[in-house]
């Protein structure tokens, strides 16, 4: 009867175990697909302001061709003046040219007018896509850093934390520009963390025995201690430490 009681609870407990793996597999399944939409969406903001400065460049060009115009109009009214006051009266080429300058002008600058109309809505509604981007940037993150609110709050094996790097910008940043720096920085470091050729360690000797620490005179470990302090650099070694433990270089 014991043994029966015994195999029943070990099936319960195996029955239980093998629901958390199922439920902790969903979680960085739904983690991964969110990290996933919000590189589409950086992705999207990067589009976005790329073909804002396109524009912009389109119309700085056009501006340069409206003043090579107008420079040319005065140089044909300075040379038709000058024809006058030397008394030669045959200043109808002159003339034809300032009139043909005239209509080339003309037509550059209703152009211009519509460029610069189309400009100024597409400029509206890359700034509606811009904040739209960002706000869905901003939900991400949101719920990334809340796993009360969306029960994905599960940190990976050499992940890191995204809440300490978030805390770092909320000091430098407005709390819409925090989260969106946040992110990036995130983004950046976990790339380098999971980098295997990026292996900022050195091997001492401890009692004896040789030993891998973390370097901290890594040039890259370096300049994130001084731009963003403790928490980030404390954030990014562990999570590197982690990565280290779990899949150890050759070298």
């Amino acid at each position: 009867m014991e043994i029966e009681e015994v195999k029943g609870k070990l099936q319960m407990e195996n029955e239980e175990a093998l629901k958390n793996v199922s439920e902790l597999q969903r979680q960085i399944d739904a983690k991964q697909k969110l990290e996933m939409e919000i590189e589409e969406l950086k992705g999207k903001l990067q589009r976005v302001k790329e073909e804002a400065l396109k524009k912009v460049l389109e119309l700085k060009s056009e501006l340069d061709v409206e003043q090579k115009l107008h420079m040319e109009i005065e140089e044909l009214k300075g040379k038709l003046q000058v024809m006058k006051h030397s008394g030669d009266e045959d200043d109808s080429a002159v003339q034809e040219q300032i009139k043909k300058r005239n209509v080339e002008l003309e037509a550059k600058t209703e152009e211009m007018e519509e460029m610069i109309e189309a400009l100024f809505f597409k400029e509206r509604q890359s700034n509606n896509e811009l904040q739209d981007a960002r706000k869905e940037m901003i939900k991400g993150l949101h719920d990334m850093l809340q796993p009360g609110r969306t029960n994905i709050g599960v940190k990976r094996m050499g992940e890191i934390d995204s809440k300490a790097l978030l805390e770092a910008c909320k000091d430098k940043f407005d709390i819409e520009e925090a989260q969106i720096k946040a992110l990036e920085l995130c983004t950046l470091w976990q790339d380098k963390v999971n980098n295997p050729e990026w292996h900022p360690v050195k091997v001492v000797a401890v009692d004896g025995a040789h030993k891998e620490v973390i370097d901290e005179n890594d040039e890259l470990l370096k300049n994130l201690k001084a731009e963003w302090g403790n928490g980030v650099f404390d954030a990014v070694v562990t999570a590197f430490k982690e990565m280290n433990e779990y899949n150890p270089s050759d070298g």
